[in-house]
């Protein structure tokens, strides 16, 4: 029954009526070097009295393409530090009209004296994908990248770190569109190390084409980092202070002419960041029965930088060199207190325990890349490709001590320990891809991705003996080996017919992943090819209105951390590790959306199903000691789907109000060590902002959060919400800007779960940090602070990224 709602949607798609409409399209370059001005906006007006039609952005190659109903139309085009330009006497008659390449001039008057209009909008919807422009977002002052993530509307960050989309944690994140050591190796323990300054929008993409890795099966995350291209010399430098203890500084620095433009961005920050929780955990063992009362307080942080540079060569109109390099180190002490009471059934205590852990963390990436682009007199016709080197090195070493007794003034030391973890991750990156348009609107595409990556992870635990003297804990001592290989190529046909637009797609990957531990000569090899297609069909309604159906089969490979058995000894009673069996999980997701673009607002709803083959879940269970481990293992399938409705209204002038909410249901079967695991859980997540923008004065923004409880195989997670606030005051004549934020206001987020297994009950909750208040500082050198929103620049139902650019 289940499985047949994606064949009905599709069914209902095509019973849909067409309506008359043309468009109009055409791509904005930079007059003196043309090269493309992304993001460009471009707004339709009534000739009579000049109002707004319809509006729309260029894509990230200038690109742009709006549906207008028949009629005559005048144009006005406009990017930040650009001269407007309007173009008059549109004639939108039995036939798109091509305006074909239109060149702006930089703006001569003095930047300080300006007043630009086509400020970006916080977030833009378009079908496949979502983007966020998070300078926008108040909220987002001083945050790092897993700040920023979890601000996102269907994207939750857990206390961990883990980020999930639409309610599973299997995504993909990638920085400008390829893996980074920017994230780490774990792909999720560097975003609190990247500074959101350091960042231009997020694009979530919930069902992409094969033209991106099968990696992921609720989606894709991308992280654009900034890169200026006006022309000329410009950046911007921010400072930020707040408490609990944030510090930081960061700048980016931008040259441009005609044959070149040099980028650097830098950020270096200090944080600690506080952490307490608490858990109540009854044992029912063969022999005996308990209680254990846990009370944990961790802080992290230290003192982290990030470098980003690069040059664009501009050969000449048809060839371009980009060269980037990166680098990012940090140095974290980290520190953990863990006081434990073992009471009886009756309440009666029958010992204390205490465990400290401090810990030493020093994390390197570097990361180079070389990439070149061809482009053809033929328009739309382009050859690129890019070699990407990276090395991640982190190391881990800590010293636990236990101490023991019934009074709390009277614990005495009785164990000694000491572990280090030592990573090294080396991964070579190799891409080409070939553009090649056919007919008016037709585009077929090639490509081919290969990715080489090692990793080297030694992982040794000690304990002290009487003699003195530190021995080796062999349980809990090797060293893993991963070497993960993946072969890729594509193929993408895409055309427009009237109304229609549709795209198909097939990727191939072949991946030969090996794991080894060295010490007991366990060695796992794993080989296998699979085909991932993807569909995307589209009809236009009237102005502004979309529908799509779409299509895609994703892979989740188990990632290095889930792979590895050895992972963390902070904690000697809840043990945490990975599975070197674990298995891929398969998905296949259907999605259906409207989407509802006008000159005051938009909004989109969608309804998706996926379908999981080898669902992977952790695991908890409890030994005859007292311990509890925790591992992933792979279950057997999940039949998720919801619907998802996002809009934003612009209110007034002055007043703008933006909400999410995600409604989905979520049937998990599966078994693990002898026991059934399976759930059937009705949960939504949802997030509503209001945003005052008082010009001339200043720019205030209050947004909130809800996430429901939610049923999983062996427990639930209970509900969470919070409240952030946030405002801006230009200051230095509008060079720059006073930011204030305060995050959780309310002091409510907090991780709440309960764990239900054959021989324990557990109940947890742990909260990362306080209220959270940043004040930060920003000030533009030859650049001017966006302040009038253009009520056309919303995006039109033609500006659909790469994906979809018909």
């Amino acid at each position: 029954m289940i499985r047949s709602i994606p064949i009905v949607c599709f069914l209902f798609l095509c019973t849909i009526p067409v309506w008359a409409q043309q468009q109009i399209l055409g791509q904005i370059r930079d007059a003196e070097t043309g090269a493309p001005l992304e993001f460009s906006t471009i707004s339709i007006l009534n000739p009579q009295d000049s109002s707004i039609v319809v509006g729309g952005l260029a894509d990230d190659q200038g690109n742009f393409r709006i549906d207008v109903p028949v009629g005559e139309y005048l144009a006005k085009v406009q990017y930040v530090s650009y001269e407007t330009k309007f173009l008059d006497a549109l004639d939108v008659a039995s036939g798109n009209v091509n305006l074909g390449e239109i060149s702006l001039n930089s703006s001569t008057a003095t930047l300080t004296e300006v007043v630009v209009e086509g400020k970006k909008e916080q977030s833009i919807l378009e079908l496949d994908k979502r983007v966020f422009n998070i300078a926008q977002d108040l909220s987002n002052t001083g945050r790092n990248a897993s700040d920023i993530l979890g601000n996102l509307p269907s994207v939750t960050v857990d206390v961990e770190g883990g980020v999930s989309l639409r309610g599973s944690q299997n995504v993909r994140i990638l920085v400008n569109g390829k893996p980074s050591g920017l994230i780490g190796i774990g792909d999720t323990d560097g975003l609190r190390s990247l500074q959101g300054d350091m960042i231009e929008r997020i694009e979530v993409i919930t069902n992409p084409s094969a033209r991106y890795d099968a990696q992921g099966s609720a989606g894709i995350i991308n992280i654009i980092l900034k890169k200026e291209q006006q022309s000329g010399f410009n950046g911007s430098f921010t400072a930020n202070v707040g408490h609990p203890e944030n510090y930081g500084i960061s700048g980016n620095l931008n040259y441009r002419k005609s044959w070149v433009n040099l980028f650097i961005n830098y950020g270096v920050n200090y944080r600690r960041r506080p952490g307490n929780g608490s858990s109540y955990q009854e044992f029912f063992l063969e022999d005996t029965s308990y209680v254990t009362l846990r009370d944990q307080e961790r802080i992290r942080g230290g003192l982290s930088n990030n470098i980003q540079l690069g040059t664009d060569f501009i050969i000449n109109e048809f060839n371009t060199i980009t060269a980037s390099a990166m680098y990012r180190v940090s140095d974290e002490n980290n520190a953990s207190t863990i006081r434990y009471r073992d009471l009886t059934t009756d309440n009666e205590l029958i010992q204390r325990t205490l465990r400290t852990d401090d810990e030493g963390e020093d994390d390197k990436n570097q990361e180079y890349e070389l990439y070149y682009k061809r482009t053809f007199p033929q328009k739309g016709r382009s050859l690129s490709a890019n070699v990407q080197f990276r090395e991640s090195g982190e190391i881990e070493d800590s010293d636990q001590i236990e101490s023991t007794g019934l009074i709390e003034s009277e614990l005495t030391p009785s164990l000694f320990q000491r572990s280090l973890n030592d990573e090294n991750e080396l991964q070579w990156l190799v891409q080409g891809d070939y553009v090649h348009p056919f007919l008016e609107s037709g585009k077929f595409e090639i490509g081919y991705r290969g990715t080489l990556r090692q990793i080297d992870n030694a992982y040794i635990v000690e304990e002290k003996q009487e003699s003195g003297e530190y021995e080796s804990l062999p349980e809990f001592t090797n060293t893993f080996e991963y070497d993960e290989n993946i072969y890729a190529g594509y193929a993408i046909l895409s055309n427009k017919t009237g109304k229609w637009s549709y795209q198909g797609g097939l990727r191939m990957e072949a991946t030969d992943l090996t794991t080894h531990l060295l010490e007991t000569a366990e060695k796992n090899d794993k080989n296998y090819v699979n085909l991932f297609p993807s569909a995307f069909l589209t009809y236009s309604l009237k102005q502004g209105r979309s529908l799509q159906a779409s299509y895609s089969r994703r892979i989740n490979r188990p990632n290095f951390r889930e792979l590895n058995p050895f992972s963390s000894f902070s904690d000697a009673r809840n043990i945490r590790s990975g599975n070197p069996n674990l298995d891929p999980e398969f998905t296949d997701s259907y999605e259906l959306g409207y989407l509802h673009n006008y000159a005051t607002g938009n909004f989109y709803l969608g309804g998706y199903y996926r379908f999981t083959d080898g669902v992977i879940e952790r695991v908890s269970q409890a030994g005859d000691d007292g311990v509890t481990y925790t591992r992933p293992e792979n279950l057997s399938t999940q039949d998720a789907f919801g619907f998802e409705f996002t809009a934003s209204q612009d209110i007034l002038e002055w007043w703008q109000v933006s909400g999410n909410v995600n409604i989905f249901r979520a049937i998990t079967e599966g078994e693990a060590y002898g026991q059934k695991l399976s759930s059937d859980t009705y949960t939504m997540t949802s997030r509503l902002t209001s945003k005052w923008d008082i010009p001339d004065l200043f720019e205030v923004q209050l947004s909130g959060f809800y996430m429901a409880p939610e049923t999983r195989p062996q427990g639930r997670r209970k509900a969470m919400g919070s409240i952030d606030l946030g405002a801006t005051k230009d200051v230095f004549n509008r060079k720059g800007t006073l930011s204030l934020s305060i995050r959780d206001v309310l002091n409510s987020r907090k991780y709440r779960s309960e764990t239900f297994a054959d021989n324990f009950y557990s109940e947890s909750e742990f909260r990362w940090g306080v209220r959270q208040i940043t004040l930060s500082l920003t000030y533009r050198l030859n650049q001017q602070k966006n302040r009038q929103r253009d009520r056309g620049g919303r995006g039109g139902d033609g500006d659909r990224g790469d994906d979809m650019d018909f």
